[in-house]
Formats: structure tokens, sequence, C-alpha cells
């Protein structure tokens, strides 16, 4: 993976403002340590900084190609997972490579098919190609958005980036954060509508979109639509072609010339990724599988059981490193260094996000990298396989994102100033608007229609929110994780499976358990979801009051501005037990809702926002 930057303006020379892009570009050295390089035109620039994975030394960036007379510069920022089925079609078509980097394969693939290349490629990816003949820059997002991009139309050009702060290191793009802004940010949070990137001057080419800049302005497409289909595969054959699939996303991702591992959390999605992978290892004569795991000093002392979080890893994660024989190792994350890496994790996500659900990932990240460069993660399953509890709750309208049930403490939160904001609409009516565009087939239950509006919402909401995080976490320890369960064609299929079939025997991910029966430990099948494992040690939460308490005490605290201090310090007096609901989703509750409160404070300051409120 890679950062990527650049800036066009058809309209007046630039050329002289490389060092601009240059700035740009070295705000990403996280994301691409290995190498980096500038392509300036006398309308455009583009910066890249590499984190080499395939063809260390022959995908160089920026990469320029010169065919019929006309010259591409392509940045680009991801993996594709089909690169020779793509490249021995352009082989056929006359074309040759001089190198074996997908990004090579990316460009020619642009310079045959134009705007449709996206069609022709599989992968994850953002990535940005200027037409010197044309004046024309290109950019694409891919379809399930695992990768970002951000970009601000200013003075008549395109500036774009991998992250928002590439983009506010720009000299005409200012770090002024509105209204509309504020309202999405404590409203939605660690949410973001589809393109937007909460401060007034910044947006994001949405997932499955492109957007081409030339003379006749901006153009926001969306090339990649799901479509409701007839599901016309009894259940043995569903589970056949379903392994099948996830079997061959697996595999395309394992394709590195660096060091590859995998998360294992001993939950179903991690532990069969980490089964195919390491069976994958052991035909090609790779050696042992490592694997890894996360935990917090004493959290067998202080678990507690939940709904949602219904038992630790631990046991679980034993049984399958047995079973698939796996180099592993458990990282143990120290409380107080969790709190103290709320600032790391603010600054690497741009906003505030995810509380020590994030500083965790950055600390676990940190210790992976110092092994491997590149792990295969098992996100996203629980939202195209129905693997969260609201996809098992009988709900006969939904009306607002069933993860979302903290509307009304947020409106109560809300500074004196901003007290006419009206949270709770404008989270109903987000979620309204998403629903109208979820494509239905005619005739088809009530059930399985409440089941496409679920995915919809889940991959277009919940997923994206996830995926950001995942990101930005390991990109700014200069890990690639990759998603083999976002593969655009597992999504396809998997949107059109029937709900009795995708819930079978009325389990969350009943059918993703029977595709993976006889491959995986019964127990490992049968074993309850259980998410991404947070702290239950009280020095942590005792960490982040401290912390909280030192913002509430400080006369010039920011964030006053937008929350009420006096509720604040309802919060802070009762260990965050006064905010009845999580903040975000299963995890963000008490402590992390202080620690949220904490990295709006980080925010404000570090990243100078200024409030047009």
């Amino acid at each position: 993976m890679c950062g990527i930057v650049g800036w066009s303006n058809i309209n007046k020379n630039i050329s002289d403002n490389t060092e601009i892009v240059v700035k740009m570009r070295d705000t990403l050295i996280n994301r691409g340590p290995d190498s980096c390089g500038v392509k300036t035109y006398e309308n455009a620039i583009l910066g890249h900084r590499r984190l080499a994975i395939v063809d260390p030394t022959g995908g160089l960036q920026p990469m320029t190609k010169n065919i019929k007379n006309n010259e591409y510069t392509i940045v680009y920022n991801g993996e594709l997972y089909n690169t020779d089925e793509v490249r021995d079609d352009l082989i056929k078509k006359g074309y040759s490579f001089n190198t074996y980097s997908d990004t090579e394969v990316l460009l020619v693939s642009y310079i045959e098919y134009g705007s449709r290349c996206v069609d022709k490629i599989n992968g994850i990816y953002a990535f940005g190609i200027w037409n010197e003949n044309e004046k024309e820059l290109f950019l694409a997002r891919d379809p399930l958005g695992v990768k970002p991009l951000f970009y601000s139309l200013k003075d008549g050009g395109v500036i774009f980036g991998s992250e928002i702060k590439a983009i506010l290191k720009h000299p005409s793009v200012d770090s002024v954060v509105d209204k509309e802004g504020v309202l999405e940010l404590i409203s939605l949070s660690p949410q973001r509508k589809l393109g937007s990137g909460i401060f007034k001057d910044i947006k994001e080419v949405p997932p499955a979109h492109s957007l081409t800049y030339n003379e006749k302005g901006v153009k926001l497409y969306e090339y990649w639509k799901l479509e409701a289909k007839e599901h016309e595969h009894n259940l043995e054959e569903t589970t056949s072609y379903l392994r099948e699939l996830l079997v061959d996303a697996i595999e395309r991702q394992l394709v590195s010339d660096v060091p590859v591992c995998t998360f294992l959390s001993g939950g179903l999605d991690s532990s069969f990724i980490s089964y195919v992978a390491g069976k994958y290892f052991e035909r090609n004569g790779m050696g042992k599988l490592n694997t890894f795991s996360i935990d917090y000093v004493d959290n067998d002392k202080y678990f507690k059981a939940s709904e949602f979080q219904p038992n630790s890893d631990g046991y679980w994660i034993k049984k399958m490193v047995e079973h698939i024989n796996s180099n592993h190792t458990n990282i143990v994350l120290d409380n107080e260094e969790l709190a103290k890496y709320l600032k790391q994790a603010t600054l690497a996500g741009d906003l505030p996000l995810m509380a020590d659900i994030d500083s965790s990932l950055y600390l676990f990240a940190r210790e992976v990298r110092k092994t491997a460069t590149v792990s295969l993660t098992g996100e996203c399953a629980d939202e195209i396989f129905g693997g969260y509890p609201w996809y098992t709750r009988n709900i006969e309208k939904i009306d607002i994102f069933p993860w979302a049930e903290s509307v009304s403490h947020r409106q109560n939160i809300l500074s004196k100033k901003l007290k006419d904001l009206q949270i709770e609409e404008y989270v109903k009516q987000t979620c309204r608007d998403t629903l109208t565009k979820v494509p239905k087939l005619k005739g088809e239950s009530k059930e399985d229609e409440m089941m496409r509006e679920m995915f919809y919402l889940n991959i277009k909401w919940f997923m994206i929110t996830l995926l950001n995080r995942k990101d930005r976490m390991t990109m700014a320890n200069s890990l690639e994780a990759r998603v083999p369960y976002a593969d655009k064609r597992i999504v396809e299929y998997a949107y059109n499976i029937p709900k009795a079939m995708k819930l079978l025997n009325g389990r969350e991910k009943g059918l993703l358990r029977e595709a993976m029966r006889t491959i995986l430990p019964d127990e490992i099948i049968d074993r309850k979801k259980s998410p991404y494992p947070k702290t239950h040690n009280p020095i942590y939460t005792s960490v982040v009051s401290s912390m909280l308490r030192n913002i509430v005490d400080n006369p010039n605290s920011k964030m006053f501005d937008i929350v009420d201090k006096e509720e604040v310090r309802r919060i802070l007096e009762t260990n965050g037990d006064s905010f009845k609901k999580p903040w975000f989703g299963q995890l963000m509750r008490g402590p992390q809702v202080m620690a949220y409160l904490v990295e709006l404070e980080i925010w404000l300051n570090e990243y100078n926002v200024k409030l047009d409120i």
C-alpha cells in the first residue's frame, strides 16, 4: 500500500509549485516509507510514497508511460487481485510490459479502456491518472471503499490525497468546520456520510465512484452498484460456491514479495482466513503461517460478558493455533499506553473516531509490523453475512440505523449554542435517504426486502467505518491490511441470498458457518460471535478519566464550543455510566465515550480547527 497526492489546475500553470505537493506527499510517509517520487506537468503535479509489496524495483511511482504519442502518469494505492488476467488480456491487445507490478497493469488498462478500466479490475485501490494530451485527471476508489481518497475543489482545480492531513497541507485549503460538519460529527461519528470529509473544504470520493476533471469541469460517477437478482442455487450449491469464492479471494490476497501474516481472534471469520492461508503456505513451501492476536494486561481478571461480547478470545485462539499449526504471537497491550496513544490514533485518523478501539489497533499494528508487512483480517464478514445482533432481531421497519442507540444522549451533550441542532431527525433522515437507494426485487417477501435494507445500510455505513479505522491505524504503522471478505464478487453473490438461507438455523452468519463446517473445528463453527476485544481494566478508565478531567479544568479547552461542560462533568463523575447507550455500535461505552471526548479536544487543537458555527 502507499500514499498518493496530487494537484491539477487546467486553467493555470502550476509547475513552479512542486514543493507544495512534496509537502503534501510527505505527510504520508508512514503509508509509504520505502520510496517516494513526484512528477510535474504544467497543469498537474502528482506525488507518491511507497510501501513496496510486489515488484520492489519495478513498481516505482509516479509511473509514466508514453503510448500512441500520448503520456500518462499514475499514482496508485492498493492491490489488484486479478493482475495476471488483466495483463494477459492487454498483451493479447498488443501491449507490452516492463515490470510485473500491478501498477503498470492498472495504468495500461486505463490507456486501453479509459474510465471503464474499473470494470476490468478486482482489488482494493485508490488512484489518480493524469492524461497529458487530454489535460484530464481521473480518480477512482474501489467498490467497497477499502482504500481512502479525499479531494478539494479550489481555484478551479482539484487537490487530492489519501488522507485529510495531506489535503490540509495545501495552502489553499483551510481547516474550517461549519455547522453542517459539527452536526455530522456529533450525530453520526465515527461514521461519515459517503463523500464527506467533515471539513468544509474537503470531500471524499465515495466507494465505487470515479471522478473526472477536465475542461468541462468535475464529474463524479458511480461505476458499480449492487443488483437485485433471483438467487438460483439451492443450499448445497450455495455453500459449495460460497466456499470456492472465499478460498479464491483469500488465496489471491496472499500474493506478496514481503512477509504475510493473519490476524486471528478465534472467531469464525479470522479462523477461516487463517486456515486457508496456512494450507496455502504448506502447499507452496512457505513454512508456518504467522498469526497474531490482541489482548490487554489483566483483562482476564476484569472481563464482563454482555450480549455483544459473550466470551473472551483466549480459549478459541489456542484451539485454532493447534488446528492450523501456526506460529502464533499474542500481543498484550498496556492499559496506560492504550490511553496515551489516543493522540496518535487521532492523528492517524485525522478525526476523533473510535477511541481506544483505534489506539489498540494502532499499537497492535505497530507490533505486528516488526514481523510482517502484509496482514489478512476478518473484517466485513459480519456486514455481508448477517453477523450482528440487529440482523436477527424482529424489526418491522427500519427508521434509524439499528446500531444508533445513543441519539438522545448525543443531543444532551451539545453545548447551549448548538442545542437547536436536530440530531435525531438528522440521523433518521440520513438513514431514510440511504434506504431509498436499496436495489430490490419485485415480488420478494417482506423479510427478504428487509434483509436487503439491512445489508445495504451495513456495507454503506457500518462496514466503511470499520474499514476506515483499519486502514488508518495499520497504515500509520506501514502495515498493509487486506480484507478478503470485501471482494466485490462475494458481496454481489451474498446480496441476493435470501434471509432464510443466510441466517440458516436462525443463527447469525448461519450460512457462512455451514460453508465452513468440516473445515474448522465444530467449537469454532458454533461459537457465538464476539467482536474485536476491548479492555475491561479499570486502570484504563482511571487514566482516561484523569485526561478528561484536565480538559474540563482547563479554561482554554476548545471542545466546549461543541459540547456542554456540565454534561461532560456528569459523564466524568460517573466514569461514563451516565451515558447509558454505546456511543457507536457495540463497544463504545462509558470509558470509550470519555476517550472519544479526549480525542475531540486533541483533534480541535492538533488540526487547528476553525469552527464556523
